[in-house]
């Protein structure tokens, strides 16, 4: 059992985000590229499963904004109480998250089984189409519990500053996906070729190993579960601290798969082609973004922990390294991309049209991803000073008060390129916002704060 000490106050800023990002990167790279394998094999099977896919991912994204959100929530409050050396709080927390995440997570998989056809018509599903969605997202939902609550006990490693632990959860789950995917979706020998419900299969699987591995590992190996039950009032009081953050954080995150819902429409005007298209380029740039997803589930816990600590430079430094960081490889990124965007394409599908959109996407899009970079790590610092509704205006502006209306200008003018037009420039404009605000919360926050223990600065 560890010693989950504030490990986070002390040390070189840069070789901790170094050193953290890197295990959670490797993780999440590899469950992005099972992803695209996902999708990859879901092409070999017909343009007609892929264009079901691409109508599921933005729900699929709102159910994994929901985990990020208690997760983000989790990770604030147990990163915090870490940072103040309150061990048994952080204890309680981190037992209390998971059932509060398994209570959400199931009355949302029940609902989500329910509202299946008129929310897939609403999206514009083709009727003979909605059979198969039903089927697919009915095999996911019933996983959702599982899934949410392993990555609200990741997300209780991460504050503890260990990101080795889930790094590796994040491998074995996706090799096991990965193994299964081939398996479930063609057949072989006694068992069937399931197709689209073979994917939904593999990745039940695959999540329901990070569940078990997670709630082991959090238990006998890093002591953050207590084997206690809570009283009434200790629950209420966990329940209340991590919502506090993680209901802005989810609010946060679903924004984003909700303009992706209300865009997927949009595109779903110009034929099933173009949606499969669309979900193709979103499983590319996913797997392109990867390193913004990992920046942004360590800083949260890195700045909790320092302003419990009451080191402020020590924040500020982190916020300016990661935007360096973020607008140096989101410009190669965009080269890449621009580089390989007449091959990418070709390797989710044989239809031309759906490759054009995908490769329209591939041009216009990616020299912005610097600056959505910045957003993701913005946002999730806010969620570590527990401060998460500046994140949740911003996401909102982003989408809602930039994307979407803009999206809608642009299909008027220029059809999809409009549409693709407009999500670079609200990614540029709100990254460039989402840092100023970030750097002045954290600086008011480190001299308003009465908690916080101010120490020798150490190395930085």
């Amino acid at each position: 059992m560890q010693n989950n000490r504030a490990r986070l106050t002390e040390g070189p800023v840069g070789q901790h985000l170094i050193d953290m990002t890197v295990p959670v990167l490797f993780g999440i790279t590899t469950m992005m590229a099972q992803s695209l394998i996902d999708t990859w094999f879901i092409g070999r099977v017909g343009d007609r499963e892929l264009a079901a896919y691409g109508f599921g991912f933005p729900i699929l994204m709102m159910v994994t904004s929901v985990a990020i959100g208690l997760g983000a929530g989790t990770s604030s409050v147990v990163a915090r109480a870490i940072g103040a050396e309150d061990h048994r709080r952080a204890r309680r927390l981190c037992t209390d998250s998971l059932y509060l995440s398994f209570a959400i997570t199931g009355i949302i998989a029940i609902i989500g089984v329910w509202t299946i056809n008129p929310l897939f018509r609403l999206l514009g599903a083709p009727e003979n189409m909605l059979p198969m969605i039903r089927s697919f997202m009915t095999i996911l939902y019933a996983g959702v519990p599982f899934i949410v609550v392993g990555m609200v006990g990741m997300a209780s490693m991460r504050a503890t500053g260990d990101t080795r632990l889930p790094g590796k959860l994040m491998v074995y789950a996706a090799v096991l996906n990965v193994i299964l995917d081939p398996i479930l979706i063609f057949g072989i020998g006694p068992i069937p070729a399931m197709g689209l419900d073979g994917a939904a299969m593999a990745a039940l699987l695959a999540r329901g190993t990070i569940f078990i591995g997670t709630v082991y590992l959090l238990y006998h190996r890093l002591g953050m579960i207590t084997p206690n039950l809570p009283k009434r009032d200790e629950m209420m009081k966990s329940c209340g601290d991590i919502l506090h953050v993680g209901i802005p954080a989810a609010g946060t995150n679903v924004i984003v798969p909700l303009g992706a819902t209300i865009v997927t429409a949009m595109i779903a005007r110009f034929g099933p082609d173009a949606v499969a298209g669309f979900g193709v380029a979103s499983r590319i740039e996913t797997l392109m973004l990867v390193i913004y997803y990992a920046m942004s589930s360590i800083i949260g816990p890195f700045v909790g922990q320092n302003l419990a600590a009451g080191r402020e430079r020590r924040i500020l430094r982190a916020l300016w390294l990661c935007t360096v960081f973020c607008l140096g490889s989101g410009l190669v990124i965009a080269a890449l991309l621009a580089l390989l965007s007449g091959f990418l394409p070709g390797l989710f599908s044989d239809s031309e049209s759906v490759k054009s959109v995908t490769r329209l996407y591939l041009w216009i899009i990616p020299i912005s991803y610097g600056t959505y970079g910045m957003v993701m790590v913005m946002n999730a610092a806010f969620n570590g000073l527990g401060k998460p509704m500046p994140g949740v205006w911003i996401s909102t502006a982003r989408i809602l008060v930039l994307y979407v209306p803009l999206a809608i200008i642009g299909m008027w003018l220029f059809g999809l390129v409009g549409i693709f037009m407009a999500y670079a420039l609200a990614n540029v404009v709100s990254g460039i916002g989402a840092y100023a605000w970030a750097r002045a919360t954290a600086h008011k926050l480190c001299h308003a704060n009465p908690e916080a223990t101010p120490q020798t600065e150490g190395s930085t």
